[in-house]
């Protein structure tokens, strides 16, 4: 079925469900392939919170019919490159190798999802690893006020947990639990394969098919309802570190809003970049910060923005209050054209400048597919940037900035830092 033509876009569907949809690059040399499972770390139940990541992780130790040294000889002896990822609603395996190689890629690729074995040593070694991976971000000071922030934002909620698990969590994880996920999960109503480079899709949709026969059909699995934001002051003492770590956001619209093109110009004018106001006042003119930025995490229904910095325990509350004063003026005055322009240029440069890889375009065509359902192409998401107005940026900031919604993690040596919801006013 053709999806796109503008973008050489096509989409099949399989008898069992498993959508696969192709992008044709024909000036590559290559070919970028990724299997999505549309479950991640928040579709888990408090007592296996971890799994999805170590079921990732397991999918490279060995199948029926190759060790992980087998896997790993046999990729690089095509110069290919074999990832995984898990977010908090997919888990993704990709390869990239050249064109002439996708039989062996995708014979690797297909392997290693549908026929892992769960040995018994590998789980107590790779249950090492993990745990290794837990402290890696213990020890990293802007990555656990994230994890912080997201666990006291979303309080008692599956989004709110940590994708890694806990040492906990992750120390109970047996044979029977990653069998029971890698069946409930891996099946072809809950699974989307795209790629993306110099293919032909009839051709490679009849590859995919003959590889994925054996799976089994079922149908997308809902997670629990979307979850209440809690606007909480956390302050986390911690005396080993030099800097304190500020995390401050708010609700944010979930992914497929009709007003994300102004959340996004919104959230470059804030923290986007050096031309950003954050950047410009914070760091550029008072020298507080080393580090300072906003981010949007949109999900399939909510979100946040995030603003972060790292400065010295005396300057802490004076850079939460400068990030309040950024909110109000953008709440206050609408952007100056000029301003508007320059943030509309950034964001569809990134959006062009992020289509180049196959790898990006893979990982888009999947992306859309899961969330949208159809498929834009570059110039009407462009379309769509041009058409925001200074109006609905503003508009977005007081909707966004409420000061009754905010919330804050401080990490560091708190000693003298103090920090009550009063004081977050914009």
């Amino acid at each position: 079925m053709m999806t796109n033509p503008e973008r050489n876009l096509r989409r099949t569907v399989l008898p069992n469900g498993l959508i696969v949809l192709t992008e044709r690059m024909e000036h590559l040399r290559s070919v970028a392939m990724g299997v999505w499972i549309k479950s991640g770390s928040r579709c888990e139940p408090a007592e296996t919170n971890g799994i999805s990541h170590f079921v990732e992780h397991m999918l490279f130790k060995g199948t029926r019919s190759r060790t992980a040294q087998h896997i790993a000889r046999e990729m690089d002896s095509i110069g290919g490159n074999l990832d995984a990822f898990t977010g908090k609603e997919t888990i993704c395996f990709n390869v990239k190798s050249l064109s002439d190689h996708v039989p062996i890629a995708l014979d690797v690729l297909s392997d290693l999802v549908l026929n892992p074995i769960f040995a018994s040593t590998d789980i107590e070694r790779e249950r090492g690893v993990i745990l290794e991976e837990i402290k890696i971000d213990e020890d990293n000071p802007d990555v656990l006020v994230h994890e912080l922030f997201t666990q006291s934002f979303w309080k008692d909620h599956p989004l709110g947990w940590p994708i890694l698990g806990t040492t906990e969590t992750v120390a109970r994880l047996d044979q029977k639990n990653l069998f029971d996920y890698h069946g409930d999960r891996f099946h072809g109503g809950n699974m989307v394969f795209s790629a993306a480079g110099n293919l032909d899709h009839d051709h490679f949709a009849e590859e995919v098919a003959a590889k994925f026969s054996s799976l089994a059909s079922g149908a997308t699995l809902h997670e629990l309802a979307a979850p209440e934001a809690s606007a909480r002051i956390v302050l986390r003492n911690k005396r080993s570190l030099e800097q304190v770590q500020i995390c401050l956001g708010v609700p944010a619209p979930p992914i497929t809003d009709d007003n994300r093109y102004a959340t996004l110009i919104l959230n470059t004018v804030l923290g986007g970049g050096m031309s950003s106001r954050l950047f410009q006042t914070i760091r550029e003119e008072r020298g507080m910060a080393y580090s300072i930025y906003s981010d949007l995490s949109p999900y399939r229904d909510t979100g946040t923005l995030c603003v972060y910095a790292g400065t010295s325990a005396g300057k802490a509350i004076e850079v939460v209050d400068l990030i309040l004063s950024e909110f109000a003026q953008l709440k206050q005055e609408p952007l100056a054209a000029e301003e508007l322009k320059r943030a509309k240029d950034q964001v569809k440069g990134n959006i062009l400048l992020g289509l180049e890889s196959s790898n990006a375009r893979m990982a888009n065509l999947a992306r859309q597919e899961m969330y949208f359902h159809n498929f834009m192409t570059v110039d009407e998401v462009i379309a769509r940037i041009d058409e925001v107005t200074a109006a609905e940026v503003q508009s977005m900031a007081q909707k966004l900035f409420d000061p009754n919604r905010i919330a804050v993690t401080l990490l560091g040596r708190l000693e003298r830092v103090k920090l009550k919801r009063e004081r977050l006013v914009c």
